[in-house]
């Protein structure tokens, strides 16, 4: 019950959008500000102070990164290459494929499920998965992106064109000022920590107003979601067990990974215009989804979490 109150509110923020969409309460146009806002605004406000605030040192679990970002590279790679070798699909198309199966919710969903069931340790693991996809997953994604946008373009425009990126930029931000060690000043902390607060409610009421497509891409996200909830978990599970990962932070790389997708994909979808309705629905379907796997999930790990404590 504690999981599914932390979870369900999730999706009831995008069911509302999709009904006030649906019903004509708001205009589905209005989906395209929120989405700008939550990409060139919350977004990186979110990032920067995630980041910054962690010590580097902390952020070198190599145990952990394997574990859960390997099963994160692995699904997003088996994917987009089974995406890619159906010959339908372009280079974008097939990206966003692959990150929807592959980009998890650690900070919106993960963190503060693992925070409320096994207290502050579990917080950091969780923190460093949120960094892993703000640093590797989020620049994969604008760099395929990109280099598919812009086609055979000279590599210091297309350098450039990354580096400006809102997340990447932000990203590299954060980084730059965990590896100083410097803390940063209470008021810009709260300054940063207001603007990133309205990305979950932007984002996902976006993504419900956008949703008019559900139906008929059903199927596919059906598809992606088994990838994400159960196909991701097993190989991060595996992994944990390979490099012989404590048990807590194995608990945590596993939530991790058993979460919905992030809905920081739709964000890139839809400022890219790739498969922003297919996105849309598997955000949805993994929200939805995800309350009974996690419950599932973390049921089969608690002997583990047990000996953690």
């Amino acid at each position: 019950m504690e999981i599914a109150s932390l979870v369900l509110p999730v999706f009831a923020i995008i069911v509302t959008g999709w009904l006030a969409g649906e019903f004509g309460y708001l205009s589905r146009s209005l989906a395209d500000a929120l989405v700008h806002f939550a990409y060139n605004v919350a977004m990186p406000a979110l990032l920067i102070v995630t980041i910054a605030q962690e010590p580097a040192r902390n952020l070198l679990e190599w145990r952990f990164l394997l574990a859960f970002g390997g099963g994160s590279l692995i699904c997003f790679a088996l994917v987009f290459l089974a995406v890619r070798a159906g010959g339908k699909h372009d280079l974008a198309s097939s990206t966003i494929h692959g990150m929807a199966a592959a980009m998890t919710n650690t900070g919106f969903v993960a963190l503060p499920i693992l925070h409320a069931i096994y207290g502050q340790p579990a917080v950091l693991p969780a923190a460093v998965a949120t960094v892993f996809v703000a640093a590797v997953m989020f620049p994969i994604t604008v760099i395929l992106l990109e280099r598919d946008a812009r086609g055979p373009v000279q590599s210091a425009r297309l350098a450039k064109q990354i580096l400006l990126n809102p997340m990447v930029l932000s990203t590299l931000i954060g980084l730059v000022w965990a590896i100083t060690g410097l803390p940063i000043p209470a008021a810009v902390a709260a300054y940063l920590n207001m603007i990133a607060a309205a990305l979950t409610p932007c984002a996902l009421f976006a993504i419900g107003l956008s949703v008019e497509g559900l139906r008929s891409n059903f199927g596919a996200s059906l598809a992606l979601a088994a990838v994400k909830l159960v196909v991701m978990p097993l190989i991060v599970y595996g992994l944990c067990v390979v490099t012989g990962l404590n048990p807590l932070y194995t608990v945590a790389a596993v939530i991790c990974a058993a979460v919905p997708t992030a809905k920081t994909v739709y964000v890139l979808a839809h400022e890219h215009k790739v498969e922003e309705r297919l996105v849309a629905a598997t955000v949805s379907i993994t929200t939805m989804l995800s309350v009974a796997t996690l419950l599932v999930a973390l049921y089969l790990l608690s002997g583990l979490a047990t000996g953690a404590r």
